[in-house]
């Protein structure tokens, strides 16, 4: 077959079913293909469902170091900023990840979903009032981002400089060719964006470890797992994890949802016809079909045979979620949209190992209250154009949806 350039821009700027034709013809490959590249190290695309899985399982052979989110190793300015625990390996992955789990308690979690619900209520009330508008800017996009900042403990203050730090890593990262509206170069934005993450964090921890509060933040920088703490550098780099990944996956779950039900308006009545019955299996559904994240990177770390292909120590591995989830072998008819799909073991918060998301359970909690909130107060609402999609291979990601009711 002609190999595609996945990392062209270009071809993930297609519309969504021409990506599913070339990735059905890699899954359909007798084994994974090398993507060559003009600039920096080809890699292997790793497109059906059970590779992913099982490199996904073996952190031993195909390490998330030293980056999961990028074709290219991050600049040594970038590389004490960015990755945090999606970017490590055990044994040291398991301690801080540990340290991290205690921090979302049931209590927290309890809180949090609390939170969600008066946000949800306040982010629709606000709807009603204003009418049509960008979907992705009123609501998708306040929600997660609100819910990390509570969270957090970030200050009402602070918040406005958390999304355009956020905004500015999303896009610089996904996009090589990313163009700063105020024409700094695209490096130094990346660096500026997440040192005031970590500065905005380190701030945060002074403070909780003098004055605890029962929040986040004073369960991190307390806690320790085996003698081991979180230091200054772990905690920024799990904000700067937090407040993307929980942001981004959440923002864009939310958006493909609606234009989801807008194309499919009778998996709308279905949803519609019992709430309660349908919102989880719709959720997981949304996600499946969507994928948010397209895909992660991992690296091998000797030579390794992964489910009858050898691989060579120092071989990059892009796994394509956006692909094992339309993998005709586990899913009945992949390419349909159904919200009652059962059952569903999609990979939407990547596939089950060391590092399946983390915070998987609050963004369900999320996606499911807003849903739950704009369909029993706005039932027609729908997406009244094509969405304006991110260029980035990376994330499935939304920029506007318009909508109205």
């Amino acid at each position: 077959m002609t190999t595609i350039d996945l990392s062209d821009l270009d071809f993930w700027a297609k519309p969504r079913s021409e990506w599913d034709k070339t990735f059905a013809a890699l899954r359909a490959a007798d084994e994974p293909v090398f993507c060559p590249r003009d600039h920096g190290p080809g890699f292997y695309a790793i497109t059906r469902y059970d590779q992913i899985a099982e490199a996904s399982r073996n952190p031993q052979a195909f390490s998330s170091e030293p980056i999961a989110v990028g074709l290219d190793d991050p600049p040594p300015e970038l590389s004490g900023l960015l990755g945090s625990m999606m970017s490590m390996d055990d044994p040291r992955h398991a301690r801080l990840r540990r340290i991290v789990a205690r921090a979302f308690t049931p209590r927290m979690i309890a809180r949090a979903t609390d939170d969600v619900a008066r946000l949800a209520t306040e982010i629709v009330d606000a709807l009603v009032e204003r009418g049509p508008c960008d979907f992705v800017a009123e609501v998708a996009m306040p929600m997660p981002l609100e819910i990390v900042c509570r969270m957090m403990g970030v200050p009402e203050s602070a918040r406005p400089a958390v999304v355009e730090a956020t905004n500015a890593l999303i896009a610089g990262i996904g996009d090589p060719d990313y163009q700063d509206p105020r024409g700094k170069p695209r490096a130094a934005v990346l660096v500026d964006s997440a040192r005031f993450m970590h500065e905005l964090m380190g701030e945060l921890a002074r403070d909780r470890r003098a004055n605890p509060a029962v929040d986040i933040v004073t369960a991190l920088v307390h806690g320790e797992v085996d003698g081991e703490a979180l230091s200054d550098a772990d905690l920024g780099k799990f904000f700067v994890l937090l407040v993307v990944a929980g942001n981004e996956t959440t923002r864009n779950a939310l958006s493909h949802a609606l234009t989801l039900f807008t194309d499919h308006p009778e998996q709308r009545d279905l949803l519609l016809s019992d709430l309660d019955e349908r919102m989880p299996a719709a959720i997981e559904e949304v996600v499946r079909y969507a994928t948010p994240v397209n895909w992660m990177r991992r690296t091998a770390t000797r030579d390794v045979d992964l489910l009858g292909h050898r691989f060579r120590a120092g071989d990059r591995l892009i796994m394509y979620y956006v692909s094992g989830n339309r993998d005709e072998t586990v899913f009945v008819d992949p390419y349909r949209f159904t919200i009652t799909r059962n059952p569903n073991p999609h990979l939407g918060f990547g596939s089950r190992g060391p590092h399946f998301c983390l915070g998987a359970h609050l963004a369900r909690r999320e996606i499911a209250l807003m849903l739950r909130e704009l369909y029993t107060r706005v039932p027609d609402i729908h997406a009244t154009a094509e969405p304006v999609r991110q260029r980035t291979s990376f994330v499935n990601g939304v920029l506007e949806l318009p909508c109205a009711f």
